[in-house]
């Protein structure tokens, strides 16, 4: 998972972490509360026609106005109500606004319930949930509407959904961009570039019309070196196998680069038990190939298996990012995270999206990780994602202001399961 090329304006990020999810314990609104959500329907008849092995695209309207006025709810979603004064909550806070592209989605359709129940920003904190899709895909959003609305999440005061980014982004607080394109037969990994980088600055510009300013935006779509986020848990879980412990005891995992076989597990500075994985796992043969190779690959083998990509498992990665970000970075330890390189201690390139090592107070923000070693081995495989990442840059230079798209890509890195 990584970060769009946003206008600059825009303060976007992107962030990979393994903590736990919690359960939400159910509780009540405050007096006289305004529980206004709304649900957005279109009249004219919609086919929805979504493949479960795909990732729902967002499109983009054509659109700089006011964004429209709210459209008629939807059953629970309608209710205004008021409460007695002994049932006020005194740890009641201010509803966040949560926007989703791709919201018909299979990644979608697991991360929406985790975000209602309140696994992700707390037991106490009522979200709004703002849901984009497409022509096609608007039933399957009523489909879902209802599911949220039979689940009684006690925390979910808002459900909209719409085929307009700027009626869904509007004072958006986070904006989950899950929606993208997938790679079909034949196609290029510089033609999905420029397909997905089109929907995703189009998204920029209406988060940029729309959005609350201090929005925080997570891309997941493919291939904005956003995918990679789960990669950090998969590289802890084969570390926790091959030591054999459980992986909670391993800490301090990066994934460093882009989404592709040149990203760049990092058992150099990962700790297991505490102790630097290199001192645990002795065999130094198998963490440079074959480690690489299973957190690189492990994707396809699921879709061998699963018979279509991971999507449960994304989604608690989703989890795990936003969740690092909203909570205190536990002592001498980091997460992996896709963000802008600008700035960087590690001598790599300016002005591109790069999964580093980050840490976070919990206010939303991050900061890069200084105290990190390198060898001989770990700079060679850097540069490598490197020079992807800035030839990728080059591919949709017409969309980020820089000029002529000139695409020489070394070769098609694309990830096993991304065929």
């Amino acid at each position: 998972m990584a970060v769009a090329e946003f206008p600059s304006s825009l303060k976007s990020q992107l962030n990979l972490s393994s903590t736990t999810a919690f359960q939400a314990n159910r509780f009540y609104d405050h007096r006289r509360c305004s529980f206004r959500p709304f649900y957005r329907a279109r009249s004219s008849p919609i086919t929805c026609s979504v493949a479960p092995n795909q990732v729902e695209a967002a499109p983009v309207a054509a659109k700089t106005g006011e964004p429209k006025s709210k459209s008629d709810c939807y059953g629970v979603f309608c209710l205004t109500y008021d409460l007695k004064d002994e049932e006020e909550t005194t740890s009641w806070k201010k509803m966040i606004n949560i926007a989703v592209s791709g919201a018909a989605g299979m990644i979608s359709n697991h991360l929406l319930f985790k975000l209602a129940a309140g696994e992700v920003f707390g037991p106490d904190q009522p979200i709004a949930l703002k849901l984009l899709g497409s022509e096609r895909s608007l039933q399957a959003l009523e489909g879902v509407a209802m599911e949220l609305e039979d689940s009684l999440f006690p925390l979910l005061r808002e459900v909209v959904i719409s085929i307009d980014p700027y009626e869904v982004f509007q004072d958006a607080d986070w904006a989950l961009l899950i929606g993208a394109k997938p790679r079909g037969p034949g196609m290029e990994r510089a033609g999905l570039l420029d397909i997905n980088g089109q929907i995703f600055a189009e998204q920029g510009k209406a988060l940029n019309a729309v959005a609350s300013p201090n929005v925080k935006v997570i891309v997941v779509g493919n291939p904005c070196n956003t995918n990679a986020l789960i990669y950090e848990n998969r590289a802890k879980c084969q570390l926790a196998l091959k030591a054999g412990v459980f992986y909670d005891q391993v800490s301090n995992m990066t994934i460093w680069g882009n989404h592709s076989t040149t990203q760049v597990p990092d058992f150099l500075n990962a700790r297991i038990n505490g102790l630097p994985v290199k001192e645990v796992i002795k065999d130094h043969r198998w963490l440079e190939e074959e480690f690489t190779e299973k957190v690189q690959k492990r994707g396809g083998v699921l879709i061998e298996k699963w018979g279509r990509s991971s999507a449960a498992s994304t989604s608690v990665s989703i989890v795990d990012a936003i969740r690092s970000l909203i909570t205190p970075t536990p002592e001498g330890d980091w997460f992996s995270s896709g963000v802008y390189s600008t700035g960087n201690p590690y001598g790599i390139a300016e002005d591109i999206v790069f999964s580093m090592p980050c840490r976070s107070k919990g206010d939303g923000d991050y900061e890069l990780v200084k105290d990190v070693i390198f060898d001989d081995y770990l700079r060679k495989r850097i540069a490598k994602t490197e020079a992807e990442l800035l030839a990728e840059k080059r591919c949709v230079a017409h969309l980020t202001g820089e000029g002529i798209a000139v695409c020489d890509l070394p070769e098609d890195t694309m990830l096993p399961g991304e065929m």
